[in-house]
């Protein structure tokens, strides 16, 4: 296991001279930093001890100014190393810098005070009792402070003892080794990006997650981009799979330098996702910035505020709606912030409120929710439901946390051995309110009797009528997709008909309690010849076909609603079987390249009459898609 650790504290004090000492590797990359003496973008470092430890060092800015880049660096770390210069003491960065990690709830640490030859041993005491007060404040609380002089060495091999024994609480904290955690899904959160001369784009960031291999397929969010990664590299060596995290290189094949840049991620998550609204556990700050500017607590509705996230910023505004915005014990507060473009995040990511000015941290953060509802369904995000969600994450209650975002959404995805809450049910691989299934499963019953009313002759309702009714009726009552929506249909008209409350005969959904056979012998046997005579691909003329079988308008009427014949003009219609057959022929034709009519009449063997006119209600339906070339696969094409 690799650990990922980020300097903080105020400029001058040390920071990158102590990594220097430390490892041997000069942070301060850009040639405007080593001439002015000061670290102005993040830098990194990395240290392997004797017994395999491995560390990486990202080091931050301490300017004031700097924060932002700050910021880039403390996102995406394990743990902080806090360093003070003992002659100057704490200063205004390094209770920014502490405040800003109490902010992203970082809880492993170590502080450094640096410098210490050249002070009396009664001011290093005091300083390091001094850091040790600021830490009780804060999540870093109990972290181990050392003395330590980067010129002569004093300290260093201390510090890496401690360094030793962080690696061992997180990896006590993950539980196994790096090869047990090979499953989990990968996720990087882009710091640098660059390109190399005949090699292509380049990008940098600290590893999370599982294992990621050379070749892998990774998303990149928030553009939705599909990357490859050519190649890795690990300090500067190039390596065919990394495990366990830290810092890696990677050069990507797929994508341009003008798509990429830092903040975006590249991941095989599919829990991260690109959203311009999140909902939030907020926490006051810690108080450690005595400067009069304290920003207000709680952030009010509208302030403009920046939000830093991984190693992304946004600016971002609370909501103002009724719902918008929950008070919680200890200084808390569940918020929904709208941002000004998508940023990629997953439930679970911590991060940083800033008021941009004057520059103070207004809160620190974790998402408890990616897709907050929007719409109609917003009418379920109710103060009630946002601090029931708030306080089951709190708790680390996992079956909480489940009950509670049915709650608010009315429709979660269902992971497996997930239970459906008291007040959901199971469809499918979804988790559907049960107030939400029990007035789809009405509609549904209504409908089907609607149906049978208007068209008592009928055998039914087609089963795709229904399920379009059932889909748009939840698309309007929770926030979902077309496909999801459709997926949800089905799985409840399935189960009304395992209940017995409807029946289904093939594509036909009909009240149980009535007969399938509810017309006259003669006429079911005529609408039998009249589905006969149309099962072929060049079929009679409609009328005359009717005539022949003597199928009489009840029985046309009945053959229609059930889909037993499909009718695209007037005096044109095909069994319904001969029907899909050809719609499937037509969609495996299209799909290599486009479709000509020339093409469809060969391979049917028909004339061009009846290709013309199975083509304009394939193109009317969705299913194909004319273009100048000849038609394509459309929106609706059976997959």
């Amino acid at each position: 296991m690799t650990v990922v650790i980020g300097t903080a504290g105020h400029i001058d004090h040390g920071k990158t001279s102590l990594l220097r000492a430390l490892t041997g590797i000069d942070a301060d990359r850009l040639p405007e930093e080593r001439r002015r003496g000061m670290t102005i973008d993040v830098g990194y470092a990395h240290l392997e001890l004797p017994d395999g430890s491995l560390f990486d060092f990202v080091d931050v800015p301490g300017h004031d100014r700097l924060v932002g880049n700050m910021l880039v660096g403390a996102g995406e770390v394990d743990a902080a190393l806090l360093v003070v210069a003992v002659d100057d003491g704490p200063r205004a960065q390094t209770l920014e810098h502490l405040e800003l990690l109490d902010a992203l709830g970082l809880r492993e640490g170590i502080a450094v005070v640096t410098k210490i030859d050249l002070v009396d041993e009664a001011r290093v005491v005091e300083v390091v009792e001094a850091v040790r007060r600021l830490l009780a404040r804060t999540t870093l609380a109990g972290s181990p402070v050392l003395a330590v002089s980067s010129s002569r060495g004093d300290g260093l091999d201390e510090l890496r003892a401690a360094l030793v024994a962080l690696r061992d609480r997180k990896l006590g904290q993950t539980g196994t080794p790096d090869d047990a955690a090979t499953g989990e899904p990968v996720r990087l959160a882009i710091d640098r990006v660059f390109s190399v001369k005949g090699r292509g784009v380049v990008v940098t960031g600290s590893l999370r997650g599982g294992r990621l291999a050379r070749g892998a397929s990774l998303r990149l969010e928030p553009a939705g981009r599909t990357a490859r990664a050519r190649e890795l590299q690990v300090h500067g060596a190039p390596v065919d799979a990394v495990t366990g995290g830290g810092r890696v290189a990677l050069n990507l094949a797929g994508v341009e330098a003008a798509d990429v840049a830092r903040g975006q991620v590249l991941t095989d998550d599919p829990t991260v996702r690109s959203t311009d609204r999140l909902t939030a556990i907020l926490k006051r700050p810690a108080g450690l910035d005595t400067r009069e500017s304290a920003p207000r607590w709680p952030p009010p509705a509208g302030a403009i505020l920046r939000l830093h996230l991984g190693t992304d910023a946004v600016e971002a505004t609370p909501g103002r709606g009724r719902s918008d915005a929950v008070d919680l014990p200890a200084g808390r507060r569940v918020a929904t912030l709208r941002l000004v473009r998508p940023i990629a995040a997953a439930v679970g990511d911590p991060f940083v409120l800033r008021v941009p000015s004057p520059a103070a941290t207004a809160a620190g953060g974790i998402v408890i929710d990616v897709a907050p509802p929007i719409g109609v369904s917003r009418r379920r995000a109710t103060p009630e439901a946002l601090d029931a969600l708030a306080t089951a994450w709190l708790a680390g209650d996992a079956a909480a946390v489940l009950a509670a975002r049915v709650r608010l959404h009315g429709l979660v995805p269902r992971a497996d051995g997930d239970a459906a809450p008291p007040w959901g049910r199971l469809v499918g691989g979804w988790i559907l309110a049960e107030e939400e299934a029990a007035t789809l499963d009405a509609e549904a019953i209504r409908l089907v009797d609607a149906h049978h009313e208007a068209e008592p002759l009928a055998a039914g309702m087609p089963l795709a009528g229904l399920r379009r009714a059932l889909a748009r009726s939840l698309r309007r009552r929770v926030t979902t997709d077309e496909r999801t929506a459709g997926a949800v249909a089905d799985g409840l008209v399935d189960a009304l008909v395992a209940a017995g409350r409807l029946a289904r005969s093939g594509d036909v959904v009909r009240d149980p309690g009535r007969s399938s056979g509810t017309l006259p012998r003669d006429v079911l046997g005529a609408m039998d010849r009249l589905e006969a005579a149309l099962a072929v691909v060049a079929p009679p003329p409609f009328g005359e076909a009717a005539r022949v079988a003597r199928c009489p308008a009840e029985g046309v009427r009945a053959l229609e609603a059930s889909g037993r014949i499909v009718r695209v003009e007037p005096d044109l219609a095909w069994a319904g079987s001969t029907y899909r057959e050809l719609e499937a022929l037509a969609v495996r034709l299209a799909d290599p390249g486009p479709l000509t009519p020339a093409g469809l009449r060969d391979a049917t063997g028909t004339s061009r009459k009846y290709v013309m006119a199975l083509l304009e209600d394939l193109d009317r339906r969705g299913v194909l898609r004319r273009t100048p070339a000849g038609h394509v696969r459309g929106p609706r094409a059976p997959r």
